[in-house]
């Protein structure tokens, strides 16, 4: 008789998990959507907040306290560029390769450059006058 049962057992278990889910068609699929999609809006929205709050709290912080100041920067090839960096009072010319940091020459005098003056005023320019025909073309 017990191995009579087993197989019977065997073929109701389908039938027996099967149920839960016909008790599921009741459930409201739009509602549980619409919780789903505000869980995923409210996490990403914490996360541009967070990310805003970040941002506003390294402005907070002064850079110029620095001890070491990046003075100038010039692009000699697409990896080798000339630095020249302030520590404290004295300012070195670096040069700068592929995995290589090389002094080139600490001044004797610093380098003082304007701070007012752009970095490129013909490119200063001509984005202007790029700008100023942009804004003529719009009705």
């Amino acid at each position: 008789m017990r191995i009579t049962l087993l197989p019977a057992l065997l073929l109701a278990m389908p039938v027996m998990a099967a149920e839960p889910a016909a008790n599921m068609s009741g459930v409201d699929v739009g509602g549980q959507l619409t919780k789903l999609l505000l869980g995923l809006l409210l996490v990403v929205g914490l996360i541009f907040l967070l990310a805003w709050v970040l941002r506003r709290m390294q402005q907070l912080n002064p850079r110029s306290n620095q001890a070491i100041k990046l003075v100038s920067s010039h692009a000699l090839g697409p990896r080798e560029r000339l630095v020249l960096v302030q520590v404290g009072s004295e300012q070195i010319l670096l040069g700068l390769s592929a995995g290589r940091i090389t002094p080139l020459h600490v001044l004797a005098e610093p380098v003082h450059l304007p701070d007012a003056e752009p970095a490129n005023p013909e490119f200063a320019q001509r984005l202007m006058e790029l700008l100023g025909r942009d804004q003529k073309d719009k009705p």
